[in-house]
């Protein structure tokens, strides 16, 4: 029976840059995975479109793909599908054929676009659209001035079109993370985009690797030195045309594939473990059973799934206001207690100069305060003095910004660990879940080159 071997290295912008190399090198892979896009991240990669349209994508992809073509040349048959288009996938797939030219390669690249909604939200909202707040209903009028992105989350079917037209790489903007393994296995496969437990197999092999180690030991509730997250194996779903499949890592690398580390995965970010809504298949994440066959080796059978909906999620951001939050160490005897106060003294200073804020929190953290209820408390020699605030005036966090640095002299005795400079005042970006009616989206697939 036809097998394929899908590989993911990477879980988020920002995960491992050697990952993908390592699976290239050792996975005897079909189709590399690289998963970027996070709902922060759409909102900062809008930010930097904004000010150049030339930009807006992951750039740790095109310094992995250069790193990558040896093994391209070495594995012809090496496909890799990514969403590190982000909001311009176009842009990011002209960079891509750069490299391979030069690298004397001729692979074909595909770009898979149509997620971005913002260029027409307007017209969206007046043709019916509402997208009103998924948890609490509420319009989304209420932000629409400072509405910085909107993408729908597409599915399978465009990846899969993409590599039907011959390409062997395909970039991307936001799509569902299961998504960017579940097309390349209905190309392979062939399909039905109405075989739902087939789809739902494929999905939840995706959901399964779509966080990189996170299936392979690492965030493991039982991993301690032995599992060697240092030299943490990615995972590999090994798919059977049936829809059964085994997750697993690259020999000899650190992490654990057993039936604990998989089953935490296939909870991750799930409300409703019988219905997974993907734009593919809705899932059923109680039926799959998870068997460990080998070492480092979990099949997973009986997969079911359902007639997918008719909407797609979007993920809109939109700015609100600033936030910024500072640390210092306090030692000695009472140390949670004059952290704290300290905590205190810094707020109470600035309401005295006219700056009270619309959040603030402040923390100990290493006496409990991070996990309340969950360490014993008690009176450690040395702490974490945390505070943050968030207030739609700039003026109002950077100002408080300022009122670390006094206490190293001016609060209590053992006061420390000022060496970085005063705390970075950051722009808020907050996120508005919505759905659209996939009739409203058009998915378009263009292959370049």
């Amino acid at each position: 029976m036809k097998r394929v071997r899908v590989g993911n290295g990477c879980g988020f912008w920002g995960d491992n840059l050697d990952a993908p190399l390592r699976l290239a090198e050792a996975g005897r892979l079909d189709y590399l995975t690289l998963e970027y896009l996070a709902e922060l991240t759409m909102s900062i990669l809008a930010l930097l479109k904004q000010r150049d349209p030339d930009a807006g994508y992951a750039t740790d992809f095109l310094d992995v793909l250069g790193r990558l073509t040896p093994h391209l040349r070495a594995q012809p048959g090496l496909k890799i599908v990514t969403n590190a288009g982000g909001m311009n996938p176009h842009s990011c797939a002209l960079k891509a054929c750069e490299i391979l030219q030069k690298a004397d390669l001729a692979h074909r690249v595909a770009v898979v676009s149509g997620d971005d909604l913002f260029p027409t939200l307007d017209e969206l909202i007046a043709a019916g659209h509402a997208l009103n707040h998924l948890d609490d209903g509420r319009p989304l009028a209420e932000v629409r001035s400072r509405a910085v992105s909107a993408n729908a989350y597409l599915g399978a079917k465009p990846i899969a079109e993409a590599l039907q037209l011959g390409a062997d790489i395909v970039v991307t903007g936001r799509v569902a993370d299961a998504s960017l393994t579940l097309g390349p296995l209905v190309h392979e496969f062939g399909w039905n985009w109405n075989d739902w437990d087939r789809l739902s197999a494929g999905t939840t092999a995706g959901h399964l690797i779509e966080c990189g180690a996170q299936a392979t030991g690492a965030l493991w509730t039982r991993a301690g030195e032995s599992t060697r997250l240092a030299d943490v194996g990615y995972p590999i779903a090994e798919v059977s045309e049936d829809g059964a499949f085994a997750i697993t890592k690259p020999p000899n690398t650190g992490g654990a594939v057993n039936e604990e580390t998989v089953g935490e995965q296939l909870l991750y970010e799930v409300a409703d473990p019988a219905r997974y809504l993907t734009p593919d298949v809705v899932a059923d994440f109680t039926t799959p059973r998870l068997k460990a066959t080998a070492e480092d080796v979990v099949s997973v059978r009986n997969c079911t799934g359902r007639p997918a909906t008719d909407s797609y999620k979007v993920s809109i951001a939109y700015r609100d206001g600033y936030t910024a939050a500072g640390m210092l160490v306090i030692a000695g005897p009472r140390a949670a207690a004059k952290a704290r106060a300290s905590g205190r003294i810094i707020l109470d200073r600035l309401k005295a100069a006219g700056f009270e804020f619309e959040a603030s929190h402040i923390e100990a953290l290493g006496a409990g305060d991070s996990v309340p209820g969950v360490l014993p408390v008690c009176d450690p020699p040395e702490v974490v003095l945390r505070v943050a605030v968030r207030d739609s005036r700039k003026a109002a966090v950077e100002r408080f910004a300022k009122e670390f640095a006094p206490l190293v002299t001016s609060g209590f005795a053992g006061t420390t660990g000022y060496t970085t400079g005063r705390p970075q005042v950051r722009e808020v970006f907050a996120y508005w879940p919505a759905l659209i009616a996939k009739s409203a989206v058009v998915p378009k697939v263009a292959l370049l080159g």
